[in-house]
């Protein structure tokens, strides 16, 4: 995530100060923020990242939604393909001639994909332990976590939040919508800690956990929640379990090939661990298991 070359209504945008944007590029930003803050405000629910914060890195990224990436890729974050990315792409230079950037079917799953990202990677999670509305935290912790190179990160990031009133964004009132509001906090005190494995969101569960609960909390129904950890009717929440809170994927990232069968383990157990829905896993080591069943030491091909 290291970005240089940004286009030139940025550079002018920070050679002089903030407050002397011209009228045609306060007009890009103020546009960009009105067509995204409600998506900015979702992910902020979802995830615990700063709806300011996310919305000034997308003016940032993507020059108020008008760099290369964005028009054509729907990349609003400058996100590599990475390791572990299987889906479209599209070359671009960046730091590198020819880089591999990922490519979304639309605006949205670009945010998405940016709040997995930062939620997924473990030298970000300080940041999750930030109050929401701490947006000069998130910023210098960004740049402290590497996400960029350039030295001013955090000051831009900033700039953009105060110049534009972005923290308004960071105050959601659940009853209201997406609408912004100064009370209350953005999450109970009790809430979750959400953690991202495979790109896929879980969370784990405590000690009083019940499905009504959860979806008081996340707003996923019984069924939902059954279904994307493939649970039966009457299961009961047990502390520790783990609960995916979307659906799982048909295989394991890159990086899982093959898992070793461990004393007590289920199937079940496995597809949980690595965020792979169980028929797909069944499917990918049928042949074995219908003739031997699954038993220790067995290799388990995740992908």
């Amino acid at each position: 995530m290291k970005k240089r070359n940004l286009m030139p209504l940025l550079v002018c945008l920070f050679i002089t100060s903030i407050k002397g944007f011209s009228q045609n590029t306060s007009t890009l930003f103020e546009n960009y923020v009105k067509k995204y803050s409600d998506i900015a405000v979702d992910e902020m629910v979802k995830y615990k990242i700063p709806a300011s914060i996310t919305l000034a890195q997308g003016l940032l990224e993507s020059g108020a939604g008008q760099s290369r990436l964005a028009t054509e890729a729907n990349n609003h974050f400058g996100i590599k393909c990475g390791g572990d990315w299987t889906g479209p792409s599209i070359t671009h230079t960046d730091d590198k001639r020819n880089e591999c950037f990922r490519k979304y079917s639309n605006p949205k799953t670009s945010y998405e994909d940016h709040s997995k990202f930062l939620l997924g990677r473990p030298w970000y999670s300080n940041l999750f332990k930030l109050k929401i509305t701490d947006y000069v935290g998130w910023a210098y912790g960004l740049k402290e976590a590497g996400y960029a190179t350039d030295e001013k990160y955090p000051e831009k990031l900033i700039a953009i939040i105060e110049q534009y009133g972005l923290s308004k964004y960071d105050k959601y009132d659940k009853a209201q919508g997406s609408s912004p509001t100064v009370t209350p906090p953005v999450t109970p005190v009790k809430s979750h800690q959400r953690y991202a494995t495979n790109d896929v969101l879980f969370i784990i569960v405590r000690e009083g956990d019940t499905f009504e609960s959860l979806r008081e909390e996340f707003g996923l129904k019984k069924k939902k929640i059954l279904k994307y950890n493939d649970l039966p009717k009457n299961y009961i929440l047990q502390p520790n379990d783990i609960i995916y809170l979307e659906k799982k994927k048909k295989k394991a990232a890159k990086s899982n090939k093959i898992h070793v069968a461990t004393y007590n383990e289920s199937l079940h157990d496995i597809s949980q661990r690595y965020a792979i829905r169980l028929k797909k896993l069944y499917k990918k080591n049928k042949k074995h298991l219908e003739t031997n069943g699954l038993r220790v030491g067995d290799t388990i091909k995740l992908r």
